[in-house]
């Protein structure tokens, strides 16, 4: 038995078979360009293997209610070309099996947690919470939509968009790290108060960088002031336990759960 996934992000899709101990068979990686080219190199993966169930993990926002028109389309993405495409239905029109449809973070979740995804009346864009700005930062915001959102100030893209170097060139002493780690850590102190959950896993490329997770506990307990217990922030913020394959194995796994109902 064979398990398709498909992590897609809006810089790449990563696209994986798995054998039914979630063995991985094989991986490749597509270069998210206009639907239809990124779609025809998708398909061309798949198309090689007798999948039973396939989980997919999307870039977002998308739709999530079954009985809804927009159901397994991107919804009002900044990515261009990609608003309203119809997704889960042109996979499921190719792919004559069960499908698991959520968001890339949702997904990215499951991988680590093992536990069930999160949805309400739509899926959470935490991301998008509004933060305050430091005012020394006049960097305008990587979101087209809210421009001070954690997104739009803290996302990967706004380290080359403000300094020109790729993050993971960027050398440690430079500033721009207390910055996002305080943009962060204001994103995370809001969670903890309307959430107060147990642990937060931190993932995403930005953090393979371990100073920057320093930088976030400590800015974060510096924030918080003591005014809510939580663990100590060491053990309490944490990265992610599957890096760069939490998504993609969260979509694994919720594909092997698909063929199971």
């Amino acid at each position: 038995m064979l398990y398709g996934g498909i992590e897609a992000g809006g810089t790449k899709f990563v696209c994986a078979v798995a054998d039914e101990k979630l063995q991985i068979k094989e991986k490749i990686s597509i270069a998210t360009t206009d639907p239809q080219t990124t779609f025809k190199q998708v398909f061309a993966f798949f198309d090689r293997y007798p999948i039973e169930a396939l989980g997919i993990g999307s870039f977002g926002p998308i739709g999530i209610q079954p009985d809804q028109e927009n159901y397994g389309h991107i919804l009002a993405t900044p990515k261009e070309g990609w608003a309203d495409v119809d997704f889960l239905g042109q996979m499921k029109q190719r792919y004559k099996v069960p499908t698991a449809w959520t968001t890339d973070v949702n997904a990215a979740a499951f991988g680590e947690i093992n536990n069930e995804v999160f949805e309400g009346i739509s899926h959470p864009e935490m991301g998008h919470l509004y933060i305050k700005r430091a005012a020394e930062d006049t960097y305008q915001g990587t979101c087209p939509y809210h421009k001070d959102c954690l997104e739009g100030l803290a996302a990967g893209p706004s380290l080359e968009a403000r300094t020109g170097i790729k993050g993971e060139e960027l050398p440690l002493d430079h500033p721009i790290w207390d910055l996002q780690a305080n943009y962060l850590a204001q994103a995370l102190m809001s969670y903890t108060l309307i959430l107060a959950p147990e642990m937060i896993v931190l993932g995403g490329g930005v953090m393979n960088q371990d100073h920057l997770l320093k930088k976030i506990q400590q800015q974060f307990s510096e924030l918080m002031a003591g005014y809510m217990e939580t663990p100590k922030a060491e053990d309490y913020i944490v990265r992610w336990g599957l890096p760069n394959e939490s998504g993609l194995i969260g979509a694994l796994l919720l594909a092997q759960r698909e063929r199971e109902y």
